[in-house]
């Protein structure tokens, strides 16, 4: 059987993508304001301004270019995610883990 795609893999470099680029492709996907971003930071307890989201935006060529930190974007993916789905509840100590139900109801047989 012949391929029908016929992809040379060796001729696509891939690119390292900086931090900068992955906070811009976030950005524009999710179609986030600075605001957001800023609001979305505080939801972790992490405080950034709009002044410096600029400059991390901005272009690499540009003098007030910023390179974005990786504590900026694991701040910003951790607040996404509460952003998104909304805060983590929080467990009761009474409740008891899977295992120990699945042995509660195998004992009482």
């Amino acid at each position: 059987m012949q391929c029908l795609l016929n992809i040379n893999f060796a001729a696509y470099k891939t690119a390292d993508m900086s931090n900068n680029d992955i906070m811009k492709k976030l950005r524009v996907a999710l179609q986030l304001r600075d605001d957001d971003i800023v609001h979305i930071c505080s939801l972790v307890n992490f405080r950034t301004s709009k002044v410096e989201l600029g400059a991390i935006f901005r272009d690499k060529d540009h003098p007030n270019f910023k390179p974005c930190g990786d504590q900026l974007l694991r701040n910003f993916l951790n607040g996404l995610v509460i952003f998104k789905r909304g805060p983590m509840e929080k467990k009761s100590a009474q409740s008891k883990p899977d295992s120990d139900k699945a042995a509660d109801k195998k004992a009482d047989q």
